[in-house]
């Protein structure tokens, strides 16, 4: 799709592999994620039919892991970027979408079902899957897959890219989110949460709100899409002990706890235990979280980083929620 992941030099051979070679051996088969062989994939979307959907890619695994609610609905064995073009590990949301993409830098070359992660070339789409990482940077899928994925992917889902394998895991926030509220302030929540009626794959909110909270800067980033809408201090319990990197897709409201429900997972060293912990230590000024609360609804993602915001974008090939293209 650019500079960043050529499958072949031409147009033509790379829609052999494309529809060829690298397709011909991708099969759907009824196996856990961990018994998948390369080509093969699974989908099993009766496990959870509706709720936020987040997209993990192991690369050390060469597994992709579609989750909706917490709930792990489809795997599919993937090449990531090989050697001098690894693909960035971070968080990451999906910019645009264009089932029939062709590069712009490559011969014209075609990359079925594209999920752009960033402007300068990671995408997800279909391509040859050689049974390692190949790729210029970019996460290539059966083309059945593929189809699949991009039937319920929207413009600004959540994707993560780890080191190692990440799990989400179900937590309860006593709090609204980033710091404490009144009891009767809850039912306004639920409601909204309700009103949201959040489905992956379908556009019902045309605008994606993400929050991304830094330790290193102390700092509470609220975006819509990729539009900074408020920013605020952070206060941090604990400061000494880093907040660690995590994302947090809200499920819905616990009415039996007035609390609400998140679908949590680490993508460094955070455990799985620590989750609920580390996101109760954090505290958004009034005015910052008050954007936040306008913005309630079932898909919204808080990201924590022990980065700063700006220096997460491009340090050490990591990534935390790239912008609008410059």
């Amino acid at each position: 799709m650019n500079r960043r992941d050529v499958i072949t030099s031409t147009a033509a051979g790379l829609l052999g592999l494309a529809s060829g070679c690298g397709s011909a051996r991708a099969q759907l088969v009824k196996k856990y994620a961990e018994q998948l062989k390369n080509g093969e994939f699974n989908w099993f979307p009766e496990r959870s039919a509706d709720g936020p959907v987040i997209i993990i890619v192991s690369l050390p695994d060469q597994l992709l892991h579609v989750y909706r609610n917490g709930i792990r609905v489809a795997a599919s064995t993937c090449s990531t970027g090989k050697p001098g073009h690894r693909t960035p590990t971070g968080v990451f949301r999906i910019l645009q979408k264009d089932k029939h993409h062709h590069s712009s830098t490559y011969n014209n070359a075609s990359m079925p079902n594209m999920n752009r992660l960033t402007w300068d070339g990671v995408a997800l789409h279909a391509g040859n899957l050689p049974g390692y990482p190949a790729s210029h940077g970019c996460v290539r899928l059966p083309l059945q897959f593929s189809e699949m994925l991009f039937g319920i992917t929207r413009k600004g889902m959540t994707v993560v890219i780890a080191d190692e394998h990440s799990q989400p895991a179900s937590v309860t926030h006593p709090g609204m989110v980033l710091g404490d509220y009144a009891r009767r302030e809850f039912a306004a929540v639920d409601t909204a949460l309700m009103k949201s009626q959040y489905s992956a794959g379908h556009d019902s909110s045309p605008v994606v709100t993400s929050v991304v909270v830094s330790s290193k800067d102390r700092t509470v980033t609220v975006l819509d899409d990729d539009r900074v809408v408020a920013r605020g201090k952070a206060t941090i319990a604990g400061d000494s002990k880093p907040l660690g990197e995590a994302v947090y897709t809200l499920k819905g409201a616990d009415r039996s706890s007035d609390s609400l429900t998140w679908s949590g997972v680490s993508y460094g060293k955070t455990d799985r235990e620590d989750l609920a912990r580390e996101l109760e230590r954090v505290t958004a000024e009034p005015a910052v979280r008050e954007e936040i609360r306008r913005r309630m609804q079932g898909g919204l993602t808080v990201v924590t980083t022990d980065q700063t915001h700006t220096e997460a974008h491009r340090v050490a090939n990591f990534t935390i929620i790239e912008g609008a293209e410059q």
